[in-house]
């Protein structure tokens, strides 16, 4: 029997302590789910697994043995592997240079690269992933949910005994994540040990056999599935009650704030929706069905080929993301990393970027007027920080994703545009996500959700828009917002969408 066990897992950082007498045990053939809020312990616990750090005390053994995994290619040689939320690929390359990248030795013979065997295997690889893309696609024309599965793609082609999975569902819908977990039960099957982080508790209880939460760099309890509860869980990892999932509270929606008609460009359609103030309308469908592109259309990211907006009673066409942030819409994109961060900077930096002339006089920043904004804003959503300064990359992706929902609310946006607002963010900090958006809702914002979470896009939204292949196929609202309604809708159906509208 495979079995991998780490036991008193100490590491500090600075004189910070992160990890303090972890204990981890992982079987062969079962799944142990690895719960914790953001800052935990997690990652770090998962670095010094993989190599990437090397603890300050404790011990590793895999099958009774004793072992030092001094870097990450002793891990591999132990058969470890990692599949990381931020993920770790090349987006100016294919999707087979990617597969080759760390896999050089098992497709060169006398020193050239075998490319025919190579696409070969990639090929056989996406089409047991379900996905539709060519082994010379180039990564970065790929939805992050698309990114996603090749990485999982590429972790599969090392020989592996213990694999950890990061958040590996964040950026999935329902079809791909039903996907992904016949493959982990495939892994399992095979012996394969497998530690699933994830955030969504619900689909624990459907994929892991056994479960151990962190709180605070600290080992809280074991468990195995069958013996605990989400609400226990919960209560374990934050260290009080969650009382409700999806906070809702109920406002009457005010006058439009943002018409789109027709909007057509090359992955959207005719594309209609509206959102008024005080509500959140929810924007929803499978992988590749366009939510994305008409948020970034919308937002002036891409261009439109055809169709009208009508933002605040006036007919506009932004032909920048600049012009649409002055004129008060807030885009926080799905993809923080790339796109909603600039991780070598501050916190104090990142939140005041898009408001720096507001700040300035001369091309001079009012040091005190930045700090006192910086300071409230983070205080408000609840940052774990040491101070305003600390490098944004070395915050846990709730924080992070905080940040980049804080940056934009000194602008007092109109619209604000939610790309996946809570992936890779644990229970807790979902809740202050939550309850932000329900304050801006009452305060007469108009909040337009993507999510690929889909109790999340129903529990939260007032209405709920849904896309199939760049249409928006139907509008979803009242007793109609179901998963059943979802998804006919989110694979094409008609009958579903004259159903909801009666």
């Amino acid at each position: 029997m495979k079995q991998l066990q780490m036991t008193g897992i100490r590491k500090s950082f600075s004189g910070v302590t992160v990890l303090n007498g972890v204990d981890l045990s992982v079987q062969g053939g079962r799944v142990t789910a690895l719960l914790g809020e953001n800052g935990a312990g997690k990652s770090t616990l998962m670095k010094i697994l993989t190599g990437v750090y090397l603890a300050d005390a404790g011990e590793i053994r895999v099958d009774g043995q004793p072992v030092v995994i001094r870097n990450v290619d002793a891990a591999r040689a132990l058969g470890i592997g990692m599949i990381h939320q931020e993920l770790n690929l090349f987006t100016n390359l294919s999707i087979a240079e990617n597969f080759l990248i760390g896999n050089e030795s098992r497709y060169r013979l006398g020193g050239f690269v075998q490319y025919a065997r190579l696409n070969r295997t990639v090929r056989e690889t996406l089409e047991s992933l379900q996905l539709n893309r060519s082994p010379s696609d180039i990564v970065g024309t790929l939805g992050v949910g698309e990114q996603q599965l090749v990485e999982i793609g590429k972790a599969l082609q090392q020989d592996i005994r213990f694999l950890a999975m990061d958040e590996p569902t964040a950026a999935l819908t329902q079809t791909e994540t039903k996907r992904l977990f016949e493959i982990i039960q495939g892994l399992s099957a095979q012996n394969v040990g497998i530690i699933y982080i994830s955030h969504r508790l619900e689909e624990l209880f459907q994929i892991a056999d056994d479960v151990t939460v962190l709180r605070d760099g600290k080992f809280v309890a074991s468990r195995t599935m069958a013996e605990t509860s989400e609400d226990e869980l919960v209560s374990l990892m934050v260290g009080r009650d969650i009382t409700e999932r999806y906070p809702t509270v109920k406002t009457e929606p005010g006058h439009t704030i943002l018409a789109a008609n027709h909007l057509t460009n090359h992955r959207v359609k005719d594309a209609k929706l509206e959102v008024r103030a005080g509500e959140i309308v929810g924007l929803g469908g499978l992988m590749g069905a366009g939510r994305t592109e008409l948020a970034r259309a919308i937002a002036g990211v891409d261009k439109l080929k055809a169709g009208e907006l009508v933002f605040l009673g006036k007919h506009i066409r932004f032909r920048s993301p600049a012009e649409a942030i002055r004129s008060g819409i807030a885009f926080v994109t799905e993809d923080r990393k790339e796109q909603g961060l600039v991780l070598p900077f501050s916190i104090r930096h990142n939140v005041s970027l898009p408001t720096l002339r507001a700040r300035s006089k001369g091309g001079i920043v009012n040091r005190n007027a930045e700090t006192n904004f910086v300071r409230e804003v983070a205080t408000k959503l609840r940052v774990k920080m040491n101070t305003i300064d600390d490098q944004v990359g070395g915050l846990s992706g709730g924080n992070q994703q905080k940040v980049v929902i804080a940056k934009w609310l000194a602008n007092n946006p109109m619209l604000f545009i939610l790309d996946e607002p809570t992936r890779g963010v644990d229970v807790g900090a979902k809740q202050e996500i939550y309850h932000l958006m329900n304050q801006l809702k009452q305060d007469g914002k108009a909040i337009l959700m993507i999510s690929s979470d889909l109790p999340e896009l129903l529990g939260m939204s007032d209405r709920v828009y849904v896309m199939h292949e760049g249409k928006v196929q139907g509008e979803l609202h009242g007793e109609h917002l179901t998963e059943e309604n979802f998804m006919r809708l989110a694979t094409g159906g008609e009958n579903a969408w004259k159903n909801s509208a009666q």
